[in-house]
């Protein structure tokens, strides 16, 4: 009952249903008090986790095994605590606990999605020296370490070192390689690869098409990249949420913007058109193309079916209509937002202000500043360039310095070039 209970995440009955087992005199063990610091863990409750491991250990003096202690180094790994995780480790191995393959495959994920991938050889090292071969899953995570950090040939070498040990790559295995390619613009290299998948008996899944189709748009390659994506239907791979947004998005950066359009009229009524992050898509993308009037039929197509702009369609809008020299619109839009039950944001007050800059409307910078000191918003790198650049021209009163100050981030403020004066 317990574990089902963590399953579905209710931890609140989990734990009363644990007093209620002791209360009738039945006494739970560590699979029990495991579950239920699982199931803490996983949903970032780690110091509730702590609590109940001290309860068990001290309290009911119940000795833990490899799989509590690999849940609480995942929920310190999760929460970006890896010193803490590795002191977990040495304790385990302290009290007497041999860590296992998942234990180290644990470390090895966090330390590679932290980018500190030596971190995560020393790791694997570790393993080898205690006889712990590493299995499929940590050199998954070792080779998408590589692979964010874009070094292609550590990653096919780990790829390699894992085939010669006998290790068959799985779907996992060769989305994090087509990722890596893709992201440094290898796109040649990513294609083969997609074309190995089905070589080996691999299915290529729905990461696998996003990652293609979105290295293809990157590129340039429009045409191969919407083949991708009818391919992908033409399987039976439903394009996924992400995947719609990358091929529309990918079609309006490359200034398609109604092939963009002639997708969207054709998925229709389907579930992928039913979210507002499509609609941003589309909006920025007709204000970037310098079609205002289909950003702004988009924008009321979106509150006719009774759906709320968030707060970045109504930034992507405001820097629209500020693009096209529409300020008094983009201001009445922004005075809408509080109204509307969205208020804006830093970004939309960046971007309002660059709007005023960029048109000369002087007089309403000052209010805005303001009105960003109150809120605590900051000003990004753009703009305060902007600014700056206004106020050496003479176009806006030196005397805003000192607001201009406050809004400054600390690590612009600390960047070597910044000099207010």
């Amino acid at each position: 009952m317990i574990k089902g209970l963590c399953k579905i995440g209710n931890n609140v009955i989990a734990i009363q249903l644990l007093r209620l087992m002791v209360e009738r005199g039945c006494k739970p063990d560590v699979v029990t008090y495991s579950n239920i610091i699982d199931s803490l863990c996983k949903d970032k409750m780690i110091d509730d986790a702590f609590k109940l491991f001290n309860e068990m250990v001290f309290q009911k003096r119940i000795s833990p095994d490899v799989i509590t202690y690999n849940c609480l180094i995942y929920g310190l790994c999760n929460l970006g605590r890896l010193d803490e995780s590795s002191k977990m480790l040495q304790e385990m191995v302290d009290v007497g606990i041999s860590p296992n393959v998942q234990t180290f495959s644990i470390l090895v994920d966090a330390f590679c999605k932290d980018g500190k991938v030596d971190e995560a050889e020393d790791v694997i090292n570790i393993m080898l020296d205690r006889g712990i071969v590493p299995d499929i899953v940590t050199y998954n995570s070792l080779i998408d370490g590589y692979c964010l950090r874009g070094e292609m040939s550590k990653a096919k070498t780990i790829f390699n070192t894992m085939v010669f040990r006998g290790l068959v790559p799985n779907i996992v295995t060769y989305n994090s390689l087509l990722n890596g390619y893709c992201k440094s613009l290898k796109i040649d290299e990513a294609m083969d690869l997609f074309n190995e998948i089905t070589i080996k008996g691999l299915k290529q899944d729905v990461v696998t098409y996003g990652t293609m189709i979105q290295g293809l748009f990157q590129v340039g390659r429009c045409g191969d990249a919407r083949k991708l994506f009818d391919e992908m239907h033409a399987k039976g791979q439903m394009p996924s949420q992400l995947t719609y947004g990358i091929s529309l998005e990918g079609l309006c950066n490359n200034h398609q913007l109604e092939e963009a359009l002639s997708l969207f009229h054709l998925v229709g009524d389907s579930k992928l058109n039913s979210d507002v992050v499509v609609y941003n898509i589309l909006i920025d993308g007709a204000s970037k193309c310098g079609k205002l009037d289909i950003a702004k039929t988009l924008f009321e197509d979106l509150t006719n079916k009774g759906w709320h702009p968030n707060v970045r369609t109504y930034s992507v809008m405001i820097s629209g209509l500020c693009r096209e020299g529409l300020v008094g619109d983009a201001k009445e839009l922004f005075l809408k937002m509080e109204d509307s039950g969205c208020p804006p944001n830093c970004v939309t007050y960046n971007v309002l202000l660059q709007g005023y800059l960029k048109n000369k409307h002087y007089d309403d910078v000052e209010m805005l500043l303001h009105e960003m000191d109150e809120r605590c918003y900051s000003l990004d790198a753009t703009t305060l360039s902007m600014l700056l650049d206004k106020i050496a021209a003479r176009s806006l009163d030196n005397t805003s310095l000192e607001l201009i100050g406050k809004l400054v981030p600390k690590e612009l403020i600390e960047g070597p070039n910044f000099s207010p004066k």
